[in-house]
């Protein structure tokens, strides 16, 4: 597993260790275009499936799954929430781009689970205006992800909601569990 920890600082073109985290990003960037080649993919993923999880850095979903580069459409959110935007991003992953088949992924020990939808009126305390949108916060991942799984499964804009299914990711083990949507 990469970490930043393992990200390469010092001179001869590698990241310097003075920057901003962004300078860092930057620099980075900058090494992989050097070496850079276009790989003449289309943006419609090769196996047609789209992929929603949660945002947390201690998921490498390629990783996981074993997926390379334009294999999928990933859609990452805090708690891997279908929200109203995912399903937007999904519809046009469908209707646009070809993917058949969705995949939600939700975790052990998601940040979700130790807030409360109480964090909206301390924001809204804090500077003046409530958020328009739900934090979306849960205790029971399964029932999270039964949830996630219905939202996709009753959304008029999906032409496909047949091959749905939904995993918690097991942040201790890299083990992928499916839960049953009933």
């Amino acid at each position: 597993m990469t970490t930043s920890a393992s990200v390469p600082t010092g001179s001869g073109g590698a990241i310097r260790a003075d920057g901003t985290v962004t300078d860092r990003l930057v620099e980075a960037n900058e090494q992989y275009a050097a070496a850079f080649s276009d790989p003449g993919m289309d943006a419609r993923p090769v196996l047609r499936v789209a992929v929603v999880a949660c945002m947390d850095a201690r998921l490498d979903l390629h990783a996981a799954l074993g997926l390379e580069l334009g294999d999928c459409h990933t859609i990452r959110n805090a708690g891997g929430v279908v929200t109203d935007d995912v399903i937007r991003s999904l519809t046009i992953s469908q209707r646009r781009l070809g993917t058949r088949s969705i995949v939600l992924i939700h975790h052990t020990g998601c940040g979700l689970e130790t807030i409360t939808e109480d964090f909206r009126e301390e924001l809204e305390q804090e500077v003046g205006q409530r958020p328009a949108w739900a934090v979306e916060a849960f205790r029971d991942v399964d029932q999270d992800v039964r949830q996630s799984m219905q939202r996709v499964r009753t959304s008029p804009f999906l032409l496909h909601s047949d091959d749905v299914r939904g995993f918690v990711f097991d942040v201790r083990t890299g083990l992928l569990r499916e839960v049953d949507p009933a």
